[in-house]
């Protein structure tokens, strides 16, 4: 005897899709190799022990510019690349290599999804994990097309992405609950 109602509810339902996205800016690895100098410079200071001034400057050389360098290094470097995830129940943003920065918002949080055709750094005052009072939070990597999201709580959320429009389809798909149609 077999179980034809489970296996019916079994092969109705969907797993959840995923959509993925990224966003890189190549742009970034310049400022990069400007960190990875400045941190050259503060260690062949270091090697190179003739200085005439005497040793507090020469520490202070070495020690500004292995910080500097390391700064701008690791600052430009966590936001050469974003990966926007939207899976069944969120949406997930890691910044970088390492995937640090990374925000998970959940979608029952999101009320709202919106396309920015037009996402700059100048609207963000620059590059990287941004926060602006008038506009939210923002993750800016590159000049370009976004996604806005609109949270419960009133705040906004920004990220900058390749084919934002499918990941604004995406996540109004998963916020209407089906059998209904979006108004």
């Amino acid at each position: 005897m077999t179980d034809h109602a489970h296996s019916e509810r079994v092969s109705s339902e969907k797993q959840p899709e995923i959509w993925t996205g990224r966003a890189t800016n190549r742009g970034q690895w310049l400022l990069a190799c400007a960190g990875a100098a400045c941190l050259a410079l503060g260690i062949d200071l270091a090697v190179e022990t003739l200085w005439p001034s005497g040793i507090l400057p020469l520490i202070m050389s070495i020690v500004g510019c292995i910080a500097v360098g390391l700064l701008i290094l690791f600052g430009t470097l966590a936001f050469v690349h974003v990966a926007v995830k939207v899976d069944g129940d969120s949406l997930e943003v890691r910044c970088g290599h390492i995937g640090v920065p990374r925000r998970r918002i959940l979608l029952s949080h999101v009320v709202g999804a919106d396309f920015a055709p037009a996402v700059t750094p100048r609207q963000w005052g620059g590059w990287g994990y941004r926060w602006r009072p008038e506009q939210g939070t923002a993750v800016v990597v590159r000049r370009g097309e976004g996604l806005v999201l609109s949270l419960g709580d009133g705040r906004k959320f920004t990220v900058t992405v390749d084919n934002a429009e499918m990941a604004v389809r995406v996540i109004r798909d998963r916020l209407t609950p089906s059998g209904s149609t979006p108004v």
